[in-house]
């Protein structure tokens, strides 16, 4: 079995790493990453593993945020301290989580769970993911405009893209402003009901989008309303997640 470990506490993966060598023997762990930056771009690198163990906090926020931003295909252990909220997020989500320091029983029924659930389908993680949803997101841009600052309305922004390491906020009207954020940074700002990543320089607003056309290696080329600076395409290990965005 081929295990990824995405834990930003040494001692806990070192730890777990031990459990699993001593109840799984053979099974391999491809790599122990600390941040939900370093999890999407392994996600999107490397063939899916087996398995997943996440930590829920790690270094650069939640790992709840990688749902957001690549397909998870493999079944996920989540391991987190006692948080009671948390915790009843799992269970009514059916998700499995060990609260730590693991405790290699519970270890052991987790992998059985997995196993069966395996059997039984996939479970809806952004079912999961809404419960840690921010209570609000950013509904409105303080933006430079000449000499001024002037307020736009999130719902204005159309869709926003990042070049040369600056970010613009492309309105509906046409009209383009920097903002302050990295896409990175609004991925966690705007509503993921309202907003998806669909590229590592593109988020998008579904008012924006216009007609979608299958393209080449399972992509997906949008066309998007105003017309973007280039061609707008969904990454074929972004397509699943872009069309279950869709369908609500």
């Amino acid at each position: 079995m081929k295990i990824l470990l995405i834990e930003d506490e040494l001692p806990a993966a070192r730890q777990l790493t031990k459990l699993l060598t001593a109840q799984l023997p053979g099974c391999t762990i491809l790599e122990t990453l600390d941040s939900v930056t370093g999890a999407v771009r392994w996600l999107r690198s490397f063939p899916a593993p087996d398995l997943v163990f996440m930590d829920i906090q790690i270094a650069d926020g939640l790992s709840l945020d990688i749902f957001r931003q690549v397909d998870v295909s493999a079944p996920v252990i989540f391991t987190t301290a006692f948080d009671q909220y948390a915790v009843q997020a799992f269970k009514v989500n059916a998700v499995d989580y060990l609260l730590k320091p693991v405790d290699p029983e519970d270890l052991q029924k987790a992998l059985g769970r997995v196993q069966e659930r395996r059997l039984a389908g996939p479970v809806d993680m952004q079912a999961l993911v809404s419960h840690f949803q921010p209570a609000r997101h950013k509904d409105r841009f303080l933006v430079k405009s000449g000499q001024h600052m002037v307020f736009i309305a999130t719902a204005e922004i159309a869709f926003f893209r990042s070049s040369d390491g600056l970010t613009m906020a492309h309105l509906f009207s046409g009209k383009k402003y920097f903002v302050d954020h990295t896409l990175d940074e609004l991925d966690s700002l705007l509503d993921p009901r309202q907003y998806f990543r669909v590229s590592r320089a593109v988020t998008l607003r579904v008012d924006a989008i216009e007609k979608i056309h299958p393209h080449l290696n399972g992509r997906l080329k949008i066309d998007v309303r105003p017309g973007a600076p280039e061609d707008v395409f969904v990454s074929r290990d972004r397509a699943g997640a872009f069309k279950n965005w869709l369908g609500g």
